[in-house]
């Protein structure tokens, strides 16, 4: 079973489908895509998310503020608390840390914020966190730990971090997720750490419509596309194809245990 873990339908180019999602959702079905997790980055979207889940039976979604937004300012945990009650929010996020675009110590305040109160209604509800994180390594560990992140878990998606901040992550029982970025010429440390990752810890994703891997790099990214992503971890790991599917499906649904699949 083919799963990308993390995608933003609501933020598709449609402009290949006639400007319909069904189009690009049937198009990752006919390449064997069997769920899909839409991930929320604003609460003032959510409902845009939580709709495609509610119409597609094999669709998720989440809740959540990413760092670079502007409402990471005013996230709200009562909010992220009470919008994971329906039953297709099955995490929290994404949230995290991204000091690549922000520099300033002022704005790190406001996504550290926000972070914990993310992590806070994750421990509450009973649902793990979705992470992202870039260019901050040592205050995301900190603040996964500091908030006891291990009691909900979680994965840090779109993993292009060190090894050791992949195991420092595991030993909190969190996930590591690789996208189209594992693809690119340029990556080979990213290939490296990928290949030592375990495979009970080992997720795919797209992260669609961005980072849209080789042979389609340049391109939109779909939730078609996972296809190469996962052929290209399995070809890393020396794995079959369906093996690599069968792992990362057994782990999406260890982690996102509220899916229903």
């Amino acid at each position: 079973m083919l799963i990308d873990s993390h995608c933003h339908l609501d933020r598709l180019d449609l402009e290949p489908f006639d400007g319909k999602l069904e189009g690009a959702l049937d198009n990752a079905r006919e390449n064997g895509v069997k769920h899909m997790l839409c991930v929320c980055i604003t609460l003032d979207k959510f409902n845009d998310v939580l709709t495609i889940a509610q119409q597609h039976d094999d669709i998720s979604c989440s809740v959540g503020v990413h760092p670079l937004y502007d409402g990471v300012k005013d996230t709200d945990i009562d909010a992220l608390i009470e919008n994971s009650k329906h039953s297709e929010v099955v995490a929290i996020g994404e949230t995290g840390l991204d000091y690549f675009y922000h520099k300033d110590p002022e704005n790190h305040k406001l996504q550290q914020d926000s972070f914990r109160k993310h992590i806070r209604a994750a421990n509450e509800v009973g649902l793990p966190i979705i992470v992202h994180t870039r260019d901050a390594r040592e205050d995301t560990l900190n603040i996964l730990k500091e908030e006891n992140a291990q009691k909900c878990g979680g994965v840090l998606h779109c993993f292009t971090e060190s090894l050791e901040m992949a195991e420092e992550a595991m030993e909190l029982g969190f996930y590591v997720s690789f996208s189209g970025i594992v693809t690119f010429k340029n990556a080979e440390e990213l290939r490296e750490t990928c290949r030592k990752i375990p495979l009970d810890r080992l997720l795919i994703e797209t992260d669609s419509p961005y980072l849209a891997p080789v042979p389609h790099r340049g391109k939109s990214n779909q939730p078609a596309f996972v296809k190469n992503v996962g052929q290209f971890v399995a070809d890393l790991h020396g794995l079959s194809y369906d093996e690599l599917c069968q792992i990362t499906a057994k782990n999406y649904q260890d982690l996102f245990s509220k899916s229903k699949i």
